[in-house]
């Protein structure tokens, strides 16, 4: 089955399958590169992976709006409860669960989860299977072995991968990244929106692996 796949800018994914569509990290409000606003989002679910502002984003307004389910590690969900989302899958790295469109499975990350100065639990990379597609959205993340471990387990068709830079891998480290998972497909994100993140990506060019860049707002066809 094909998939939609539109890159909502920074590291949003939406992604839509036949009648179900995942939104990951929605961060549109206060992004100055996102085509989108939060009510042109219909989902009938969320992943978030980490707290940060510029991840979690609009996730509550979105929720609320759609009655999606939201999947987010433990103390993400508790906060989203008491923002007034109801509908909450606590998960954290290592766990997987079956879900109307497929899976969905959350592995570690090196990077920090806060909001507000909250601790928001640990952060993480998501793997989601939709519409028979895998997908591997690493979240903020430094570089790291497993990483070919995670692309052994799960075959990714496609991986998001950060190459911003300062927070996230840059663009070098980011080809070792896509070429430890080897994905079909890597999509480079979290570059570019703000002035302390490169927006050079050139030298992201991993060998063996289609590179996909997306203009936020642009949306693709897969399968």
């Amino acid at each position: 089955m094909a998939i939609e796949l539109t890159f909502l800018g920074h590291s949003g994914l939406w992604i839509a399958a036949d009648r179900h569509s995942l939104v990951i990290d929605p961060f549109l409000t206060g992004n100055p590169l996102a085509t989108h606003k939060p009510a042109d989002v219909r989902c009938t679910h969320l992943a978030l992976t980490h707290g940060h502002n510029d991840h979690v984003g609009d996730t509550v307004a979105i929720a609320k709006a759609t009655g999606a389910t939201v999947y987010a590690a433990f103390e993400i969900t508790q906060f989203l409860a008491e923002q007034g989302v109801k509908k909450l899958e606590p998960m954290n790295p290592g766990g997987q669960l079956e879900t109307p469109f497929g899976f969905i499975a959350f592995t570690q990350a090196f990077h920090s989860s806060s909001y507000n100065g909250r601790y928001m639990g640990q952060p993480c990379g998501i793997v989601v299977n939709i519409g028979g597609v895998t997908i591997y959205h690493c979240g903020d993340t430094g570089l790291f072995s497993d990483m070919k471990l995670i692309g052994e387990m799960y075959q990714p068709d496609i991986a998001a991968i950060p190459v911003g830079d300062r927070f996230t891998m840059g663009p070098r480290l980011g080809t070792k990244a896509a070429e430890l998972i080897r994905p079909k497909v890597a999509i480079p994100i979290h570059y570019a929106t703000f002035g302390a993140l490169t927006s050079d990506i050139s030298a992201f060019a991993p060998r063996g692996v289609q590179v996909k860049a997306m203009a936020p707002g642009e949306m693709w066809r897969y399968g």
